[in-house]
Formats: C-alpha cells, sequence, structure tokens
C-alpha cells in the first residue's frame, strides 16, 4: 500500500505505469468494478477478527503475473500471497473482468460498429482497415524440450507468438 496506494507513495505513477503495464487511474477504476461485482475481491473479516488480503494486494498480485509473466510463487516475494491464493486471484478476476466488460468489449462488431471502424480508419489514412493485429514474443519457460527448436525467439530462447486484433477505442 505504501508503495503505490497511499497519499504520498513511495513510487510515482510512472513508475507503476512500467511496473503494471497499466495506469493507476486505470487501475483503481478496474479494481472499484471487481469489488462491486464480486465479493470474493471486497475486503472481510474472519472468524477470528482478522482481516482478510485487500482488493489492492489481490490485483497487485493478479496484474504482476499478466504484465509481466511471472509465475504465481514468485509473488509470493512482493504480495506476500501463496501461491494458490494468487491462482485463485487470478481466476477469480478473469472471470469478473469477462462478465463486466464482456458484452462491451469482448463481442463480435455489428453493422454500426464495422461503419464506424471504417470511417475512422479512413480518417487515419487506412481505409478498408478494421483493426490492428498485434504480435508479442512470449518467453516460454515450461515448454517441451522437443518443440525447442521450433519456437527459438530472437534471443535463442523459447518463444510464443500471443496475436491480437484491437480497434481504436479498445
Amino acid at each position: 500500500m505504501k508503495d503505490y496506494f497511499i497519499e504520498r507513495p513511495r513510487y510515482s505513477s510512472h513508475d507503476f505505469q512500467r511496473r503494471f503495464q497499466i495506469r493507476r487511474e486505470l487501475f483503481e477504476s478496474i479494481l472499484n468494478a471487481v469489488v462491486r461485482h464480486h465479493h470474493y475481491f471486497a475486503r472481510k473479516i474472519d472468524v477470528v477478527g482478522r482481516q482478510s488480503l485487500s482488493p489492492h494486494k489481490k490485483l497487485t498480485s493478479v496484474f504482476q503475473m499478466l504484465a509481466n509473466g511471472c509465475s504465481a510463487d514468485s509473488t509470493d516475494e512482493y504480495c506476500r500471497l501463496t501461491e494458490n491464493t494468487a491462482i485463485e486471484n487470478l481466476k477469480r478476476f478473469c472471470k469478473a473482468i469477462e462478465a463486466i466488460y464482456g458484452a462491451t468489449y469482448l463481442r463480435k462488431p455489428n453493422h454500426k460498429d464495422l461503419k464506424q471502424l471504417l470511417r475512422k480508419a479512413e480518417k487515419r489514412g487506412f481505409p478498408g482497415m478494421i483493426g490492428s493485429l498485434a504480435c508479442m514474443h512470449w518467453e516460454w519457460k515450461n515448454y517441451p524440450t522437443a518443440w525447442a527448436g521450433q519456437f527459438k525467439g530472437r534471443h535463442n530462447k523459447p518463444t510464443i507468438v500471443l496475436e491480437a486484433v484491437a480497434f481504436y477505442d479498445t
């Protein structure tokens, strides 16, 4: 909490964005939406009277795994969460995001959307384009060794290429 989420945090907003690949304001917006959507992320008091993990801590572990590709057990060093808790956070977070934003952002474009996308693309000098393809090489740590030669990246480590089509507003 002292690193990023108090009035005068230890690290700047720039450091937050660099570390988690997301602006802090957007992180807070997603955090609030997820807490409203699912009681799992809300802070509760257990039977003994202790407070449960904070929503900030749960989402910080999720974003560390998603933004940096780190393993669930590596979140223990920074967030002090067990591997099982980190995995549970990630699974519930993904389900919550799909439920909250799926209807808006994870649907196929309709006729009106396509017209708007084509109009925007034409204004930007790309007539006929409805989206941009983005590719990212992600290091594959636990790859089958028999496949090692097929997936060599530029640093001689096995990688997988992740592809996504993005529209101008997503």
